[in-house]
């Protein structure tokens, strides 16, 4: 056999499928588990979204679409844009994609050069680092320290920041760490791209999902016109993981590289699923509201807990449906304690290493489930530790 890629020796996983994995063929061998690792909803898609989708299929909207997407959602994107970031751009700016992910793949391949320098929040989100790291980018990272709320600051990023730097990658809410930016934080990471001619990465996915705070995105200062790339989505504000459904908002230049990659990748979104899309951000928003209400109660709900667990400490997130407590007080390492957990007690986490270095003496938990399991949780963890 030829040998592989050399490439394919510098991209990542994602570590939530691989425990999910391990987990399904513990569950097969007859052994319970408490799922805390996958960043999935555990509610129903809107029930209109639903019957937008059976009604497209109906109609037959079943085949092949512009690559960049259908104009209704486009301009559906733009009207959401407007009412939730304060700006209307235009439907030539905003390109569909099936999730957000490969948005974010299609991004840095039309900007990112071998060499060039991509800062990235640490932990994060581990796909950032693998798509930079795959197109021959440096990785720089930028420490999130628990005493600053996890929040990646002006300082930290402007400290970064050399002639080869070529994008900055932020995302709030964040994951793992649930944390937010704040206006000012936004602002000035944005100056700093402007000041420096970068391209700024958004990935603000878990915009819908905050509390006790309100989400900022770089998009306002641009427009989008310039460097900013906003990256959003329907599997978490919406749960509907299954449908596959991201958009991204940028300069209209880069949007038309982005649709090169897509013709020679994708093709195009699924259609119906496009006019579901369409259904979720122009009706009744109901659902979603409802959900990050439970989200919240739940939020409260395993941070009160795990503070009461020996060894273990967890900060407030303000967003998202993670938290990401310090698990150094247990004298395990990240990897030891997960483990632990999966092996002894039937409960899946994510190490914090599978974030990036930084997220060494913590864990990850996905609060996406019921406030039983999450009650069932914390007794566990009291026998554990």
């Amino acid at each position: 056999m030829k040998p592989f890629a050399k490439s394919m020796a510098r991209i990542g996983t994602e570590s939530a499928f691989e425990v999910l994995a391990r987990c399904r063929e513990l569950e097969r061998q007859g052994k319970k588990i408490l799922h805390f690792e996958i960043g999935e909803p555990d509610f129903p898609s809107p029930p209109h979204v639903i019957e937008a989708t059976k009604k497209a299929l109906d109609q037959g909207y079943t085949h092949y679409t512009p690559p960049q997407g259908i104009y209704e959602i486009r301009e559906a994107v733009c009207e959401e844009i407007y009412k939730s970031r304060g700006f209307r751009p235009k439907p030539d700016q905003v390109i569909i994609g099936p999730g957000g992910k490969p948005i974010i793949l299609f991004a840095m391949l039309a900007t990112i050069d071998e060499g060039d320098e991509v800062i990235i929040q640490d932990p994060a989100y581990p796909m950032y680092a693998s798509i930079a790291n795959y197109v021959g980018a440096k990785v720089v990272p930028v420490r999130l320290r628990e005493e600053n709320d996890f929040r990646m600051t002006v300082e930290d990023v402007n400290e970064k920041v050399t002639s080869k730097t070529k994008m900055i990658v932020i995302n709030s809410p964040q994951n793992p760490t649930g944390s937010v930016l704040s206006r000012e934080d936004v602002a000035g990471i944005a100056e700093i791209a402007k000041d420096n001619d970068l391209w700024l990465l958004s990935d603000e996915i878990y915009n819908r999902i905050i509390y006790d705070a309100k989400h900022f995105s770089p998009s306002i200062h641009d427009m989008a016109l310039e460097r900013t790339i906003l990256v959003d989505g329907f599997s978490k504000a919406y749960a509907m993981t299954g449908y596959r459904l991201g958009y991204g908002v940028g300069p209209e230049k880069l949007i038309q590289k982005m649709v090169i990659l897509a013709i020679n990748t994708i093709s195009c979104v699924t259609t119906f699923v496009q006019i579901a899309g369409v259904a979720a951000l122009l009706g009744p928003q109901d659902s979603t509201e409802a959900m990050v209400k439970e989200f919240r109660a739940r939020r409260d709900l395993i941070v009160s807990g795990l503070n009461s667990v020996r060894g273990f400490r967890c900060l407030n997130p303000k967003g998202a449906f993670y938290v990401f407590p310090n698990i150094t007080g247990t004298g395990m390492s990240s990897a030891e304690c997960g483990n632990y957990l999966l092996e002894k007690g039937g409960i899946a986490v994510l190490p914090g290493t599978a974030f990036g270095e930084a997220g060494e003496g913590y864990i990850r938990f996905s609060y996406a489930t019921s406030q039983e399991k999450i009650k069932e949780l914390i007794e566990k963890l009291k026998t554990l530790f």
